[in-house]
């Protein structure tokens, strides 16, 4: 892999103009939490707080993910997500409940830049192919959920990670990216919210395999798990929540996001 390992400081600006650090928000009705293994959701507060304290923070991106949406068979909420768009000073990507291109044009009407496909994408493939001719692959995110085996092979899970596809990631991806999917979030699900590192092998077996950038997502705990991310596991860019919105041994709220200088010097080199 290697493709981000830079020596100079014209690289390592390069590298940080291309590497994306992206805070993923779980929403549940109008607040955001945070899981561990897609279970046992922890309350972190008002989703208007919320992005306000990260606009702060001068993220890169925001990734907001509707956790109940697909499991409780309910398209996504518009009239609340075109207010928390309006909050957000970064672009932001949604994905939940997607199953139709009206509700993709209300989502774009609404201020997100991109949108997330994720049960739809396996249900109903050719969503991705539709949504990428209208709107342009680079707004059309499909977003895979996997759960490594007993036996050490992994399995793409839909359904808030409730529902075992038989598909594996890698031939996911492919399809995905066959479809128009200008990226691809790939979200470790053993290692959500366990903040012990990515899944590298995971990482680089998709990223090898897949022409346009990854999210590698699940598993943060430290900047150098980013760092390996994207110099080992050839991830484009890089995503996380409890790093964002826990601190200390006990898992106490806080809001943070690193510097640029912690960037530059502990994730881009």
């Amino acid at each position: 892999m290697g493709a981000y390992n830079v020596t100079n400081n014209a690289g390592t600006e390069a590298c940080m103009n291309s590497v994306r650090v992206i805070p993923c928000l779980l929403l549940r009705n109008t607040g955001f939490v945070k899981t561990r293994k897609f279970k046992d959701p922890v309350y972190l507060g008002d989703c208007f707080n919320t992005v306000r304290l990260f606009n702060e923070k001068e993220v890169d991106e925001l990734i907001i993910l509707d956790i109940t949406a697909s499991p409780s068979d309910r398209p996504p909420n518009i009239e609340l997500l075109h207010d928390l768009a309006g909050e957000c000073f970064m672009p932001a990507a949604y994905g939940g409940g997607i199953r139709t291109m009206q509700e993709m044009v209300r989502l774009f009407s609404a201020g997100f830049e991109k949108v997330s496909l994720n049960t739809s994408a396996v249900k109903n493939p050719n969503l991705i192919r539709d949504a990428a001719r209208e709107f342009g692959s680079q707004s059309v995110v499909v977003s895979i959920d996997v759960r490594k085996k007993m036996l050490g092979s992994y399995e793409v899970y839909i359904n808030g990670g409730r529902e075992a596809t038989g598909l594996d990631p890698v031939a996911a991806a492919q399809r995905a990216v066959d479809l128009g999917a200008g990226e691809i979030l790939l979200t470790a699900m053993d290692r959500d919210g366990v903040m012990g590192g990515f899944d590298l092998d995971l990482v680089q077996k998709v990223t090898s395999a897949i022409s346009v950038p990854l999210v590698a997502c699940g598993g943060a705990g430290s900047l150098k798990h980013f760092h390996d991310a994207i110099h080992i596991g050839g991830a484009s860019a890089v995503a996380a929540g409890s790093y964002f919105v826990f601190m200390g041994k006990h898992h106490a709220v806080l809001i943070t996001y690193p510097s640029r200088k912690e960037l530059m010097e502990e994730v881009y080199q």
